[in-house]
């Protein structure tokens, strides 16, 4: 599949911010502030990880939050890889593209849709919650789903800097090479955002000019 990536992109159209939607309610949910992610996820963390401490111990914790952190990156890799960039065919299948990630693509520094609305992260904690549940047991699944949710938030922040931060890190400009590269130059590389190492792992790597 060829690439659908920009090369020469305008300037008004990377910063527009069009309507989605007819019905004023879902067009105003598809829209959120970069910082609702953390002051929605990172409490519910805190709280998860408040529950879990009074069964396990600071090192069960510890490495309870870095499997959950380690689970989300892969879901970040392969989520961006195979359903964001899945293309279905009909008019009704580039539809749902566009609305589940196509629209970024065209708009990628609409500052209003960087960061995934709760309407769409919900299900995805959701999910993750199910799975891990049914994989770590009612009392493991608190630090582990803490450590996801964590991951979450550190990608969405880490997406919205990208785009509109100025990094002053040699990591953070490695970060945004890569991300830019995806958007621009080759959208079929370059899909880990917060964690690149996938990339490098699975053969995916933005190619350095």
């Amino acid at each position: 599949m060829p690439s659908t990536a920009h090369l020469a992109p305008d300037r008004d159209a990377l910063t527009a911010s069009p309507r989605l939607f007819r019905n004023p309610i879902l067009e105003k949910l598809s829209r959120v502030h970069h910082v609702a992610p953390a002051a929605i996820y990172l409490p519910i963390a805190a709280v998860l990880l408040w529950f879990a401490a009074r069964t396990f111990g600071v090192a069960a914790i510890a490495a309870s939050l870095i499997g959950g952190y380690a689970f989300w990156t892969v879901i970040e890799y392969f989520g961006h890889r195979y359903f964001f960039h899945l293309h279905l065919p009909g008019k009704l299948g580039e539809r749902m593209h566009f609305l589940v990630h196509g629209v970024h693509h065209v708009h990628p520094s609409d500052p209003l849709r960087l960061v995934m609305p709760p309407l769409m992260s919900a299900p995805i904690m959701l999910g993750a919650f199910i799975v891990l549940r049914l994989v770590c047991g009612p009392a493991l699944v608190l630090p582990v789903l803490a450590g996801f949710l964590v991951g979450y938030v550190a990608y969405d922040m880490l997406h919205f800097h990208v785009h509109h931060g100025r990094s002053r890190t040699r990591w953070g400009a490695e970060l945004r090479r890569r991300h830019m590269h995806h958007h621009f130059q080759d959208d079929r590389r370059g899909f880990g955002i917060s964690c690149p190492w996938w990339d490098d792992i699975v053969g995916t790597a933005a190619k350095r000019p």
